[in-house]
């Protein structure tokens, strides 16, 4: 592996009490090419410009894929990530549907250890943070002919953060637009997927939201999604979330409180769910929370819930079951709890080799 290190760290002009989500890029960067069927050497480099002309196919055709992961820093000072297998396995399910070449495992860990070994610095301490970890595959070929790249280009680029949101969130139930289709790329992490996503979120903005729930594209009759997380409620004392398929993505936090949740003997439906079950329970007071579970928003607790220009407002308890699971999660990443599930990959920061 190629490595060159930045002469000037940026590092100290960064507030790292300030840290508004995804503006502060690390120093360093890593880039691997795929061309003539075959992955070469990775490089790590100072963060930089792209290398490419305005024929770049990635912003014609949209090949292109991406993965959100974290890595923490544990209260004994020791850098953690949090399932970046999981994160590698679904980056490859999304190339595998978009066309685009595997990524050797060796590339991906191999290369996001060093890259956060050099940067480890960027890793924040304070609680509710985070480094945020960007790798991204794009189709890197130079013609606007329709079809499929012939050389792509995988990336690493990390971020230190805090919350993504800073309280609870209010979301509308979309009736109108819709996030994917069946047999279409909704499971998969393709940009094009939030590129579309953007004109009705802007909408439930303007009416007073943060996001949306997004429903079925036949008859926008159950829940899919809220924004950009998965959604949990409990309703009667029984947390419900919809189901896997096609049309919505597989996350990596949704699955870990799942896990949890069951551990802790709580009941827990993974099934279709309906708006009308939905807006029958908020209205008979049987909603008791809400929430969205991803990487970047972790938990987030729904405060308001908007559907044919009603609003109704659900319990956001400092007790609850969502700060539970939060406080939970956030035990083991930290190494305040035993990690008994292997989520956690230490990373052991040494010399640079």
């Amino acid at each position: 592996m190629k490595i060159e290190l930045t002469q000037q760290s940026r590092r100290s002009s960064i507030d790292f009490s300030n840290l508004p989500f995804g503006k502060h890029m690390s120093d360093h960067m890593l880039v691997c090419h795929f061309k003539d069927g075959q992955w070469l050497e990775p490089e790590i480099r100072p963060y930089g410009q792209l290398e490419f002309s305005y024929g770049l196919h990635a912003l014609h055709y949209g090949q292109s894929a991406f993965e959100g992961m974290k890595a923490y820093r544990k209260d004994d000072g020791a850098i953690s990530m949090f399932r970046p297998l999981d994160n590698f396995a679904r980056l490859n399910k999304s190339a595998e549907r978009l066309m685009m070449p595997q990524i050797p495992e060796e590339i991906f860990m191999g290369g996001l250890k060093k890259l956060l070994e050099i940067d480890a610095d960027w890793v924040p301490n304070a609680e509710d943070h985070s480094l945020y970890i960007r790798p991204f595959l794009f189709a890197s070929s130079e013609f606007i002919a329709a079809r499929q790249s012939d050389d792509y280009t995988f990336c690493i680029i990390t971020c230190p953060v805090g919350p993504y949101y800073s309280g609870s969130v209010k979301v509308k139930i979309e009736q109108e637009y819709t996030r994917a289709t069946g047999g279409g790329i909704g499971y998969t992490k393709a940009a094009g997927n939030y590129g579309g996503s953007f004109y009705p979120t802007a909408q439930a903005i303007k009416e007073g939201y943060n996001q949306v729930i997004w429903t079925d594209h036949k008859e926008h009759k159950y829940i899919e999604e809220s924004g950009t997380m998965n959604l949990m409620l409990l309703i009667d004392g029984t947390f419900l979330t919809p189901p896997l398929t096609d049309r919505i993505l597989a996350g990596v936090t949704r699955r870990s409180i799942i896990q949890l949740v069951k551990d802790q003997g709580w009941p827990i439906e993974e099934r279709a769910i309906s708006v009308e079950e939905i807006v029958s329970a908020a209205r008979e007071g049987r909603l008791q929370e809400a929430f969205g579970m991803g990487t970047a928003a972790v938990v987030s607790q729904i405060d308001t819930i908007g559907y044919n220009g009603e609003n109704f407002s659900i319990p956001v308890l400092a007790d609850g079951k969502a700060m539970e699971i939060k406080r939970l999660l956030n035990d083991i990443r930290l190494g305040r709890s035993e990690d008994s599930y292997g989520w956690m990959i230490d990373l052991p920061v040494g010399e640079i080799a």
